[in-house]
């Protein structure tokens, strides 16, 4: 696995290859199987996401009860068409909430890069293949560019909220999201290394907060904030913008922003949001 978004785009010019295809060259060559075999264990993750979002059910609750239902507001007021941010961000909410959702009602989704931001990647790039018609084909190369970012930040930084806040969840995953948003767009390997900066940048420092310890409140909503923000960075990043911290030194960033943070705002639910007079209330309660 890469340790180095800037090693991954050198290696990319030497092999003269896309950048999605290095990436999946280290995962054969790590889990030691075929290229065939890699894009086709790609391709079911994809389908599995696609899956996670069709059996969506707007009646299955969490056992708390705190989780369920939220996804089909969105979708009645996007139809309606009453949401300000349009049609399509609207399908991200809608997306990013209801593959959310699934997970607190125990069912079946891709961690992505964890359970608690497993709406994130799969809202952006389910909507983006309705929108603009890629095939499945397009979609497993773009899952390739986001868990090349994701390794990265794996090896630099953590992926874990009790290590490093959500910052490390939502954060992470907004900017896989966000580098393959740029690289479906037919952006160069330093716009898709631009957007990941810029998405993650922006969420730094999140707090890892859940009330009375469960991967609902604030979690599922925190999906929609981690795929807009995706969304506009890599927009910024097609657009021209650059990042004037590049993403390993961002990624190294979080890390230290992680350290520093206190346990109790790192998946402990003994700070933030998980104390506060109704967060306790709720922990009572259950």
């Amino acid at each position: 696995m890469y340790d180095s978004i800037n090693k991954l785009i050198e290696d990319s010019q030497k092999m003269n290859l896309p950048l999605w295809k290095v990436i999946q060259k280290e995962d054969c060559h790590e889990e030691n199987i075929s290229e065939e075999e890699s894009f086709s264990l790609m391709k079911k993750m994809y389908e599995a996401m696609k899956s996670s979002e069709k059996s969506y059910n707007p009646k299955l609750r969490s056992r708390s009860g705190l989780v369920g239902g939220e996804a089909g507001k969105i979708e009645k007021r996007r139809m309606n068409r009453e949401l300000l941010v349009g049609d399509f961000m609207g399908r991200i909410m809608e997306k990013a909430l209801k593959i959310a959702e699934s997970n607190a009602c125990m069912k079946r989704i891709v961690a992505c890069p964890t359970a608690g931001s497993c709406g994130v990647l799969p809202a952006v790039l389910l909507t983006l293949q309705e929108e603009y018609n890629y095939t499945d084909e397009d979609m497993t190369k773009a899952l390739y560019i986001a868990a090349g970012i994701g390794g990265v930040i794996a090896k630099r930084a953590s992926l874990s909220g009790a290590e490093g806040g959500c910052q490390a969840e939502i954060g992470s995953a907004s900017a896989m999201a966000a580098g393959a948003v740029a690289f479906l767009k037919n952006g160069s390997n330093d716009d898709i290394a631009n957007a990941s900066a810029l998405a993650l940048k922006s969420l730094l420092g999140l707090a890892c907060d859940p009330v009375a310890g469960l991967v609902e409140v604030p979690c599922v909503k925190r999906n929609v904030v981690g795929a807009l923000n995706a969304i506009s960075s890599a927009d910024m990043a097609l657009a021209g913008i650059t990042s004037r911290i590049p993403a390993d030194e961002v990624f190294d960033a979080m890390k230290l922003i992680g350290h520093c943070m206190s346990s109790e705002i790192r998946e402990t639910g003994k700070g933030g949001l998980a104390v506060t007079p109704q967060g306790e209330k709720i922990r009572k309660e259950l």
